[in-house]
């Protein structure tokens, strides 16, 4: 059972974010079932889509070049069953598809939508920009929003029922700390241009990887707090039953014993 608040929640966050490039063409790379179905609803796919991350990643080919458009938001890909055992390979894929495209200037910018896991009661939706990068190390957030008081609570109990550590590092950590950086001033032998042109490629596929992590943790952890709660509903139902049982076989008992002793002194 999968907590469908989780998916209703980032379909929303993305539906905003799309609301707020209205008058502007975008191109969708659809991530997942649930994702893939709700845009598909609301959006037209692309006369020519990218082939599949698995295709991408076996034949590292090109996307093919932007044609006519269908319409100003149009679906250019589709990637059904990833998230089941995400590959750093998938990632890979992704990130040339999409910096390939923008080094050809068929998009200005790439934003990937995704849930952020920080713990089990601490997660949060991201819009994220990845190109153009702004400074590396930093995530450029352009939208954020954390779970309500309630989920918090309900995810809590799941993780205190579950005997699941709750440590965050939320505030805790600086980005510094976070990419193992310090301040020094390191020489490289290779040119500036040549280190970045190998680097920053790699850097976009470890971006989308981490998105796709994080949204699988986040969804485990969405599982892990709806089966909690099921379980403590189907407990408190047993015990409801069972209640309802007893007093029903208590009031049958009580009657026969009346009818026996009534019939004892009708005699």
């Amino acid at each position: 059972m999968i907590d469908a608040q989780l998916f209703r929640n980032l379909e929303k966050a993305a539906a905003r974010f799309l609301q707020s490039k209205e008058g502007k063409n975008v191109d969708i790379e659809a991530v997942g079932r649930k994702g893939r179905d709700f845009l598909r609803r609301r959006y037209p796919a692309a006369k020519v889509q990218t082939q599949s991350l698995t295709d991408l990643a076996e034949s590292f080919e090109s996307p093919p070049e932007a044609g006519e458009r269908s319409g100003e938001f149009q679906i250019t890909g589709e990637h059904v069953g990833v998230l089941n055992k995400v590959e750093f390979a998938q990632a890979s894929a992704l990130a040339r598809s999409v910096i390939d495209r923008y080094c050809r200037e068929q998009i200005d910018a790439v934003y990937v939508v995704f849930n952020e896991f920080k713990s089990v009661i601490a997660q949060r939706l991201i819009v994220e920009q990845v190109l153009p990068i702004e400074q590396i190390g930093e995530q450029a957030v352009r939208l954020a929003e954390e779970l309500t008081e309630e989920e918090k609570k309900k995810a809590k109990e799941a993780a205190v029922s579950a005997g699941v550590g709750m440590r965050t590092t939320e505030g805790g950590e600086d980005a510094q700390s976070q990419f193992g950086t310090s301040q020094v001033d390191y020489i490289y032998e290779q040119p500036p241009e040549e280190l970045f042109r190998a680097l920053l490629p790699k850097y976009v596929s470890i971006q989308i990887f981490r998105a796709l992590l994080e949204s699988v943790a986040a969804e485990h952890a969405a599982r892990m707090t709806a089966m909690d709660s099921a379980t403590n509903n189907a407990t408190d139902m047993i015990d409801s039953l069972t209640l309802v049982m007893n007093r029903a076989r208590q009031a049958k008992i009580t009657k026969e014993i009346i009818e026996i002793v009534s019939g004892a002194a009708a005699m």
